[in-house]
């Protein structure tokens, strides 16, 4: 019998091998996407200090849990840009997690440049 490839353990594998390549600091920092079946997650992260400069996601209450998935990660893109701007925060790093840059990863990468965030 052929076994499948566990899909979230390639994935892993994937984010391991961005994460040697790209690190965050205070003036760029690393725009961090988790996406789970009901919610999606971004941080911005200073790898310098270990801290998180700024966070936003579906569990926000003030992001709305209506429409569809692809329309929260664009609200949950839109929210971090307008959080980051407020700490003078203009250009990032994105590190998609190991995620295909598709769906709702594409949305809310595309609502954070359209929110003025350059990556």
């Amino acid at each position: 019998m052929i076994s499948k490839p566990d899909k979230n353990k390639l994935r892993l594998k994937r984010h391991k091998r961005i994460r040697g390549k790209i690190s965050g600091t205070a003036e760029r920092p690393r725009l961090s996407v988790f996406r789970s079946n009901k919610n999606i997650y971004a941080q911005l992260i200073d790898d310098v200090e270990g801290v998180t400069l700024a966070s936003a996601s579906t569990n926000d209450k003030n992001i709305s849990a209506e429409g569809s998935k692809m329309e929260q990660a664009a609200e949950v893109g839109k929210a971090l840009a307008e959080t980051a701007a407020k700490k003078n925060i203009k250009s990032v790093v994105f590190d998609r997690s190991g995620y295909l840059y598709h769906g709702r990863i594409q949305a809310l990468a595309d609502a954070a440049r359209e929110n003025g965030l350059e990556f």
